[in-house]
């Protein structure tokens, strides 16, 4: 779990990966279960690989500075979305006001309704799923 003690350091690090791979980092923001950015997207690397690093450069990260007494790893997977340039104030608003969002809603919930928006069919068995499942929390 992404804890608030450490939280900014792991978006600064993200951060810093996505601009070492050439794009810019609009917005970013964590609640404990999961965490939102908006890129813009170097063309030059598909949003999969730059996932890819980004998952596993933090990982490692989190588990070299010790911030959790157990090992970190991310889920599998991940969605992605695009959007118009017309909807980047709502996009970055979206992300930065995540912690008082999820108090509402949560992830899966949240998720579900995204991919019914954009018309995207979807198997349950491949949704994101709570880390009481993981934990017994």
């Amino acid at each position: 779990m992404i804890q608030p003690e450490w939280e900014n350091r792991l978006h600064q690090y993200i951060t810093g990966i996505a601009q070492n791979n050439g794009h810019k980092l609009l917005a970013i923001n964590s609640v404990p279960d999961h965490l939102h950015m908006f890129i813009g997207l170097n063309q030059k690397q598909s949003v999969s690989d730059l996932i890819r690093i980004v998952k596993s450069d933090s990982s490692e990260f989190i588990n070299k500075e010790k911030f959790t007494t157990r090992k970190f790893h991310w889920q599998e997977g991940y969605g992605a979305f695009s959007n118009s340039r017309s909807h980047m104030d709502a996009v970055v608003k979206y992300i930065l006001g995540q912690k008082e969002h999820h108090r509402k809603r949560t992830f899966k919930e949240e998720y579900i309704n995204m991919l019914e928006d954009y018309g995207i069919n979807y198997s349950e068995q491949y949704i994101f799923h709570d880390l009481s499942e993981d934990t017994g929390i």
